[in-house]
């Protein structure tokens, strides 16, 4: 199956690989950006030089045949083997011009990283920049990102990955909050006021339950898991609540409290396709990043 396999149209194995992992028509035209009658005619193009049947409609989609189900890991295979290729030919591009995809923390893309991309673009017009916020893990080998800023360390193979630091993580309310509520003078106190948390995020809670506070979701009388909209509900006065130290004590709007309450530091971490990282635009924003980031870690 695999010879027969290497001798097919790339982009209807791609369209196979879609529909197989989707189980819709629908659902593959939207991840491929192409219409669903097109790649219906891709899937019975593959059927037809196959000579085989390779999905079967249900009630919700389609579904693979048994042969389908064999031909799926070859063409997993095949998919791979095309991510590795263009990896190689993007890494031996020798000028610094053309468009970096940076993945990064939502918190991170809205509070951090604007000021770094506009002195980057200031420096490097001709290098483009497609900035994915996101708290979920993007796959460097598929290029779905060619750098990610990440608060853990990368464990995928094939990845150069750099600690740039740590950030600090201080406890913050709103003035107009402070002036109604009261400052809180120990950590014990923070259990007597208004307090914004984590949604379904346990993070929060695993840190206060680490520190010896009887930590409860039923605490946090304001809950939001994006960081970027929970610091917006602190900053509005919604109660006390967490942030990045330098970002905290840039806002006017804001105090810092408890300043000796010891919280866990969040590592920043630069990472990359090993085939991409010496590509020389990948090589200057990853420096532009590095410089940038570190004034902001300790």
């Amino acid at each position: 199956m695999n010879d027969r396999l290497s001798s097919l149209d790339w982009s209807l194995v791609q369209a196979f690989l879609a529909v197989a992992e989707t189980g819709s028509l629908s659902q593959a035209a939207r991840r491929l950006g192409a219409s669903q009658p097109t790649l219906g005619r891709q899937i019975r193009a593959l059927e037809s030089q196959l000579d085989a049947e390779l999905f079967q409609r249900v009630p919700r989609g389609l579904t693979l045949t048994a042969l389908g189900q064999e031909v799926l890991p070859a063409a997993q295979e095949m998919r791979a083997a095309m991510g590795r290729i263009a990896l190689t030919a993007a890494g031996g591009q020798s000028r610094l011009r053309g468009d970096v995809r940076i993945a990064s923390s939502v918190f991170m893309a809205h509070h951090v990283l604007p000021a770094i991309l506009a002195r980057l673009r200031r420096a490097e017009p001709e290098i483009a920049i497609d900035l994915v916020p996101s708290d979920g893990s993007e796959n460097l080998l598929f290029r779905e990102a060619d750098i990610a800023v990440r608060m853990y360390r990368p464990d995928q193979l094939d990845i150069v990955a750099q600690h740039i630091g740590e950030i600090g993580i201080g406890v913050f309310a709103a003035r107009s909050y402070l002036e109604r509520a009261g400052r809180p003078s120990v950590p014990e106190d923070l259990l007597h006021h208004e307090m914004v948390g984590y949604d379904r995020n346990d993070l929060i809670l695993r840190i206060m339950r680490d520190m010896g506070f009887p930590a409860a979701r039923e605490m946090f009388s304001v809950r939001c898991d994006n960081q970027s909209a929970y610091w917006e509900l602190v900053r509005a006065g919604c109660g006390i609540g967490f942030a990045q130290i330098t970002t905290g004590q840039a806002d006017p709007g804001v105090e810092r409290l408890l300043p000796d309450m010891a919280l866990p530091p969040l590592p920043v971490w630069l990472s990359a396709h090993e085939a991409m990282r010496h590509t020389p635009r990948i090589r200057r924003v990853w420096q532009a990043l590095s410089e940038g980031l570190r004034p902001v870690v300790s």
